[in-house]
């Protein structure tokens, strides 16, 4: 009997359960049940031991945190690839399962270490001004919520499906619960246990549903998320329960979706789009035996192709061996249960409606184990079904078209899926069918000649690109980098003076109160540096022979640095100037301590601007004030920001811009 992991144990329910059953021996794996499982304790316990937990760590400890539960879950593969097998899935499906889980950890963790500071909020978008004077400022930021992230997953993907909402919202601060989908939730319970049994993350992090999540969403309140992966009929339930609808719950949907891929216009039988193409195809019809969310169920082609690429499927597809995943030989394994299989049946027959098989047999199988061979069917004049049945295993449908405007209306014509692919090297038609597929799709691949080395294909989200899709698909949106850990967080408008915005957000707001120092503070550590340290330098004038000797020594000799007559006639300088690059270099040149000391190095310029031209004569000064310290959890040194404005004779700014250094600790 499978348990759930609630409220700090694991619970194992008291009745008999329902079978789980081997996709390939129809022999029983375990069984499965929740009765008697206390749901209100699981979203109390995630609230009250889990939350509190979480957002006491910043982002770096929590990224620290997912690193090192990659690393432990990396060392036990092939205790998951084992238990994968009885699911149906080949090595390389699992590969797709287990190890795209796994990486997708390392690239959140990756991102929040180096995109998210060592610190519990984010800052968004800089500060706004709201009075003349200045002494009224806002900005935005993001702080955790604190509710719970439930996620509720298909079967298809039973590890990569949690790690990939899991990571996102541990970042944001929240915790998981986890409710796998029956089928295969034996691996998914497997991995939560060597999760659990790790230690490595804090205790109500992540919890378990092993079975029916029950009233799950009465317990649910205005702090709390759903993440539904599954069919569009049980996604309408979730929508209508009274708290998503008034109460405030945010649900999240990823749903049905008849992906596309389009060969272009422009490709012929001998271009190597072509074989590219065909190969796409099949593989998002066997990969999981075509049991995933982003495959490609429609197949448009130019119609005077459509008999070059059917024979070209089937000619690839032949090679295919279907069978028993523990057969080295095999390259398609089975569906996940018999029940799985007859849908996609049904969904053949529904589809002949408009469409004719021209590639396999869907009843012609292994008897034993839930088999089905690789069908195409080629649609018919007007046909609608193949926009509308989506037939979740190893199955597609060619449509011929006319001209882009066609094929772009065919995609169309699926509501809103969550991936096409084109495959073009005409960087025209490239154009055209991205601008006119992108309101119907979440992700576009273009495919060529060039890319194809690299790509990793039609079917694969990746953690850095957003996944989802509009209508049909569902309207939900997961991954895409720290997008994905902001939409767990709650954006707010402060509002405030410069020296309390300053205290708030962690970061010196210009207005507020300086600190001015006897020290340079390039000569105090992270230890004994504070923002708003504050160093005003000596000044230098701005010779022209400075000018000179920069353009010569550089070869930046543009007109405006060189020629007094040309320069004379520039609306913007009227006479010879500085360059930019010379000011901030002489900038550099008054504000930096010169002795060996705690700052390590500079390692950057954000946000420069040139405000004001520096004429032969004019006099410059910079004042340098500590914006933002940032230690790293895993160095012994920091990063810390500056906020620098260059100033002339007439105390006007001439430039502006945050220098980068790295600090010792």
């Amino acid at each position: 009997m499978l348990e759930s992991y609630a409220a700090g144990r694991w619970y194992r329910a008291p009745d008999e359960g329902e079978p789980l059953l081997d996709a390939v021996t129809g022999a029983e794996v375990t069984r499965i049940s929740s009765r008697g499982l206390d749901l209100g304790a699981m979203v109390r316990h995630a609230r009250e031991t889990g939350g509190p937990a979480i957002t006491a760590l910043t982002f770096h400890q929590r990224a620290a945190s997912l690193k090192n539960l990659a690393k432990h879950l990396t060392a036990q593969k092939d205790e998951f690839y084992a238990l994968s097998l009885h699911t149906g899935a080949t090595t390389r499906d699992t590969a797709v399962d287990v190890d795209g889980g796994i990486g997708t950890l390392f690239s959140f963790a990756s991102k929040g270490t180096r995109e998210l500071p060592n610190d519990t909020i984010v800052l968004d978008g800089g500060v706004e001004r709201l009075g003349k004077a200045g002494t009224f400022v806002g900005r935005h930021l993001y702080t955790s919520r604190p509710g719970v992230a439930v996620q509720i997953n298909a079967f298809n993907f039973p590890v990569w499906g949690m790690l990939e909402k899991l990571a996102p919202a541990f970042l944001a601060g929240l915790p998981t619960i986890v409710k796998p989908a029956s089928q295969t939730a034996y691996l998914t319970e497997l991995v939560v246990r060597r999760i659990v049994e790790s230690g490595l993350l804090p205790e109500g992090a992540l919890q378990l549903i092993a079975g029916s999540a029950g009233n799950l969403l009465d317990e649910l309140t205005v702090q709390d998320s759903v993440a539904f992966t599954g069919s569009a009929h049980t996604a309408g339930i979730l929508r209508r329960h009274p708290n998503v609808v008034d109460g405030g719950v945010v649900l999240g949907v990823e749903a049905d979706s008849l992906n596309c891929s389009i060969l272009g216009p422009d490709v012929r039988p001998d271009d190597p789009e072509f074989d590219l193409f065909v190969k796409g195809v099949v593989t998002e019809m066997t990969v999981k035996a075509g049991q995933k969310c982003t495959a490609i169920r429609r197949v448009l082609v130019p119609s005077a192709l459509e008999d070059a690429v059917i024979e070209a499927l089937g000619a690839r597809l032949a090679t295919i061996t279907v069978g028993d995943p523990r057969d080295p030989g095999v390259r398609m394994g089975a569906l996940a249960s018999l029940a799985q299989r007859d849908e996609v049946r049904k969904a053949v027959e529904a589809l002949r409606a408009s469409a004719d098989v021209v590639v396999g047999d869907p009843e012609s199988a292994p008897e034993r184990g839930a088999f089905m061979n690789p069908v195409v069917l080629r649609a018919r004049a007007g046909a609608r079904e193949p926009h509308d049945v989506e037939p979740f295993g190893p199955v597609s449908t060619v449509l011929g078209y006319s001209g882009m405007d066609e094929a772009i209306a065919l995609a169309a014509r699926g509501k809103g899926s969550l991936v096409a692919s084109v495959v073009t090297h005409d960087p025209a038609v490239a154009r055209s069918v991205v601008l006119g597929l992108a309101p119907w799709h979440g992700r576009v691949l273009v495919l060529d000649r060039d890319d194809a080395g690299e790509s990793t294909g039609h079917g694969s989200p990746l953690p850095v690109l957003v996944h989802g899709g509009p209508g049909r698909a569902g309207g939900g949106e997961e991954l895409g980098g720290i997008r994905a850990v902001l939409h767990h967080m709650q954006r707010t408008a402060v509002q405030a003076s410069p020296d309390l915005l300053t205290a708030i957000t962690g970061q010196w707001t210009t207005g507020a109160a300086r600190t001015d120092e006897d020290v340079h503070p390039f000569r105090k550590s992270l230890a004994t540096l504070r923002v708003g340290d504050t160093i005003r330098s000596a000044t230098r004038t701005v010779s022209l022979a400075d000018i000179e000797h920069f353009a010569e020594f550089t070869g930046d000799t543009f007109y405006a640095h060189t020629d007094a007559e040309a320069a004379a006639k520039n609306p913007l300088f009227g006479g010879i100037v500085a360059h930019g690059y010379l000011v901030v270099s002489l900038a550099a040149g008054l504000f930096v301590e010169p002795s060996p000391g705690p700052v390590l190095a500079n390692y950057g310029v954000d946000s420069l601007r040139f405000l004001t031209p520096v004429k032969a004569g004019d006099t410059i000064g910079v004042t340098l004030t500590v914006k933002q310290i940032s230690p790293r959890t895993t160095a012994d040194y920091g990063e810390v920001r500056w906020d620098a404005v260059v100033t002339n004779q007439d105390d006007a700014p001439v430039a502006t811009y945050d220098v980068l250094t790295l600090v010792a600790k």
